[in-house]
């Protein structure tokens, strides 16, 4: 394991252990609701399913066909405020 997979591993053990990770959760999914993402995956998805048809689309293909532009249609804004989020959480409880 890479010394960088051993830092993330290690974050992300102290979120979780701590509550933060929910916590952070909760601010991203109202984040993206506010700032219209949510309803552009949403109409992303229809428009997928549309062109290929309900019966030929399984939840795992819609997944993998919508995954890209959803992370793409993240506002910077949202990304910088999570980051900075973290960075606060991570200083405060460093060890």
């Amino acid at each position: 394991m890479s010394r960088e997979s051993r830092m993330r591993a290690t974050i992300n053990q102290k979120l979780t252990e701590m509550g933060e990770r929910e916590r952070l959760k909760e601010i991203l999914r109202a984040r993206l609701t506010e700032c219209g993402w949510k309803d552009q995956m949403k109409a992303h998805c229809k428009e997928v399913i549309k062109e290929k048809g309900l019966e030929h689309v399984t939840v795992d293909d819609l997944v993998v066909e919508i995954t890209p532009k959803g992370r793409a249609l993240v506002p910077d804004s949202v990304k910088k405020d999570l980051l900075h989020r973290i960075r606060g959480f991570l200083a405060q409880h460093a060890t």
